[in-house]
This record gives C-alpha cells, structure tokens and sequence, in this order.
C-alpha cells in the first residue's frame, strides 16, 4: 500500500503517438536544499519553482519544527524566514519523513552539530533504508544515534554540544551523505573537509556558495576534495528551482518508445553530475536535441525535443551510475524496446534506495516478457525490438515512485497494457504526473478495488 493511504491500483494502456509540451516539476534535489539552508540563513529567502511533491513537503515541516518560518506565497513560491547556523530549536514532536531518504539524511547532517535531540521516523520504505551511513560519520562531529537494529528508523539522535570539524572519505558514490558531513560541518568550528572518490550532483556545494559559505572544491588524486569553513552567517538568497531532469526522464523515455511521438520538455537542469540518462540515450541513438541552453539559478538548464527513435542496446560505463543513478529503472524500460542488450553495470546502490530496485525491475521485466539477467551490482537487459515487449502483467511498485512511473512507461508501448499494484507513491516526486503524461496522450486509469 502507499506510504500515505490506501494502495492505488493504476493500469497503462498501448497508446497512439505523444505529443505537445511537458511541463515537469521542480528538481526534488535543489527544492530540499533550498529550503534547508533558507531555514539556516538569516533574514528572508525566497524561493520560485519548488516542487510541491510529498517528499519537499515534508522537509518543508521539518524546518517548521526547527524554529523556521515557512510560507507558501503561491504556486511553487514559498517564502523562508532562517534562525541561522546554530539556531535550530529542539522539536517537541517525532519528524516524519514519509517516503523521503533525502529529507531524512540531510536534515540528520544539518542538526548533527547543534545540542538538540530529534527523533525521525517515515514509511514502512524509509524505515527499511540504511541510516548509519550517515549516522557514522554524525558520530565523528560528536553526535549520537539511537535507533533500530542496522541502524534503521526509527532513530533518535542527540546532536553535539562541542562540534568538531571532521576531514571524512565517503565510502561510496552518494550525495546524500556527502550533504550531510558538509551541513553538519556549517555549525562545527573551522575547516570540515569531504573527499568523494566518484564526482556524485553537486547542488549541495553550489547551493552553500550561493548563500555565501566560505566553501572550495579541488580535484586532487584522492578524489574531489571539498573544503568548507565552519560557523558562516548564511545570507538569504532568491533561488530559483531549474526543472527535475530525474522526472523529465519519464516523459523523455515515453517519447522515445512510443511510436511518432514528438514532443517539448523545457527549462530540464542539464548538471554535469545529474545528466547521465540523457548522454546514454544519446548513444542508444535518441533523437534528443538541447535547444536554448542557458543558465537558471546557478543550474545549466535547456528545452528538450524528443522523437520516437528506434534505439541499440549499449553498455553504460559503471563511472557514469553516480550521474544517473534515480534513471536506471527508466533506463531498463527504454533498453527493453532496443535492439540487442544494454548492460549497466556499478549500480549496487540501486539495492538500498526506496526498494531494491534492481530486483523489482528484473521481476517486473520479467513477468512482461523481457530477458533480464543480475548479480548484486549489475543489470543487463535483452532488448526486444521497437514494439516488442509482451507486456500484460501486474507489477509490484514496492512502495517506489520511480518503480511505478517506469512500469506505466512501459505499458504505453507494450503491446497488452501493464497495471502497478499502487500508484500513490509516485505524489512524493511527480504529483502532476498523471494529468501531464494524460496530456500528452497517455492512456493511464485507476482501478477500482
């Protein structure tokens, strides 16, 4: 069932070509951000285009309970009146996170070095997501973590009264946790430095510049080496939210599998560390053209043209993951109507985010007609052509928005049409998902229980 109601059952239909313009939400990443260190400014930071999905949402009342003033103004305008690094007041309710891994992490590194004790919970998804990758390096600033075995939601941290600055190596490609050393290092005196061995999005160091943190990132032969200098006054800024090239990709891939279709994605952020779908499309042979780049709010953004475009299967390089790591489930639907197969190899992560989504994509692949193979860090697709796919099953979203979204992709191309088993979740990234893929001439219906 949804992590916020009853379970809605969603069927997609074989539909004719799509067409007009897509208009896709705000980027989730940039929204959480901007909202975090909005409430650690001081004065008024104003913010346009943030995605209104549950995920933000829920970030949005975090930084309430903090002490924060947050305000809707209008669509996706939202107002944030900060208490400034160190400021945040203890919360006197359990922060509930509901489905959002981001939300959760970065708010733990952002109260890590302040003498508050907060408790988190979320979903029956969040509470089965690994937290000490975060809580780990928490500890290294002082903090302390109390929650369920592997260190699991729900969780209670005590943050530290006598913050130290850390020097931390990630210890695998994540910008969630690399987000959480560099917020909690805001509050600990002098330098905390994050070293990451594989580039991962960069909107954290950006976003932390913007707000005028004292903050340096050198590429050395230990990785990218991140600098930031403790204890700034954050100054409010006017942030404007680029559009999620992680939902674009569902309309993008929609497009590209469906037979005559031709339409236009504007203002996609196009960030070197968050634009990997769109160069392995390339080289499947999409019909993609950036028109109009520019840049918004700091973020490279451009307007998409997408064609239907009969697509080869390729092997995507395991260095590219970090850069498209939340694409891979659309990415094995659009493999599945190449030709030949595409291996995407390095993508053990995918096992530990919102569901193992390797493992639900395989079997619901599977079940539609499609050849998948897997290991523990690799998924390999046997495509089955242009108009190939059997489709005709009911697939499991395990509670993952981009689980559902990818297989109602699926059943605009199929031939038989394929139904997910809920399609609520997919209200905490896209809400607007079901009207806009609607618009553009997709075949999508609940079904009654």
């Amino acid at each position: 069932m949804s992590g916020h109601g009853d379970p809605i059952p969603m069927t997609s239909r074989p539909c004719g070509p799509l067409s007009g313009t897509a208009e896709v939400p705000g980027d989730k990443s940039i929204s959480h951000r901007a909202l975090i260190l909005g409430a650690m400014a001081v004065g008024e930071t104003h913010i346009t285009g943030l995605l209104e999905g549950q995920d933000v949402l829920d970030t949005a009342t975090a930084m309430r309970a903090f002490g924060a003033d947050v305000q809707q103004v209008g669509p996706g305008e939202w107002r944030v009146n900060g208490v400034g690094v160190g400021g945040f007041g203890e919360p006197d309710q359990v922060i509930d996170f509901g489905n959002s891994g981001t939300g959760a992490r970065l708010v733990m590194g952002c109260m890590a070095s302040s003498p508050i004790t907060v408790t988190f919970t979320g979903d029956a998804s969040l509470r089965s997501r690994p937290m000490a990758r975060i809580t780990d390096p928490m500890a290294l600033f002082g903090a302390q973590a109390f929650g369920r075995t592997g260190g699991r939601l729900p969780m209670t941290i005590v943050g530290a009264a006598n913050p130290i600055p850390v020097r931390y190596t990630v210890p695998m490609p994540s910008a969630q946790v690399k987000s959480a050393v560099l917020l909690a290092g805001l509050n600990a005196p002098g330098q905390t430095v994050v070293i990451e061995k594989e580039a991962t999005r960069d909107h954290t160091e950006r976003m932390l510049a913007g707000f005028g943190a004292d903050i340096s990132v050198e590429v050395t032969d230990e990785g990218r080496v991140i600098t930031l200098t403790g204890q700034p006054e954050l100054k409010p800024q006017r942030v404007a939210v680029p559009r999620d090239p992680s939902s674009a990709a569902f309309p993008v891939c929609a497009a590209l599998i469906v037979e005559g279709s031709d339409i236009m994605v504007p203002g996609v952020s196009q960030n070197t560390t968050r634009n990997g779908i769109y160069t392995t499309l390339v080289e499947m042979g999409a019909d993609i053209t950036f028109e109009n780049e520019r840049e918004e709010g700091g973020e490279p953004v451009a307007d998409l043209r997408v064609k239907y475009s009969a697509l080869k299967g390729i092997e995507v390089p395991p260095e590219r993951a970090a850069s498209m790591i939340d694409e891979y489930p659309v990415l094995s639907v659009v493999a599945s109507f190449a030709t030949g197969k595409t291996v995407m190899r390095g993508v053990k992560e995918l096992r530990v985010k919102e569901s193992d989504r390797i493992d639900a994509m395989a079997r619901g692949l599977e079940a539609c007609g499609v050849t998948i193979e897997e290991d523990q860090d690799t998924l390999i697709v046997h495509g089955q052509g242009p108009g190939g796919v059997t489709g005709g099953a009911t697939c499991a979203t395990h509670l993952d928005h981009r689980i559902a979204m990818s297989f109602l992709l699926l059943g605009m191309a199929a031939k038989t049409p394929v139904s997910i088993d809920d399609c609520g979740p997919v209200a905490t990234s896209f809400p607007v998902f079901e009207p806009l893929m609607g618009a553009l001439g997709a075949n999508l219906t609940r079904e009654k229980q």
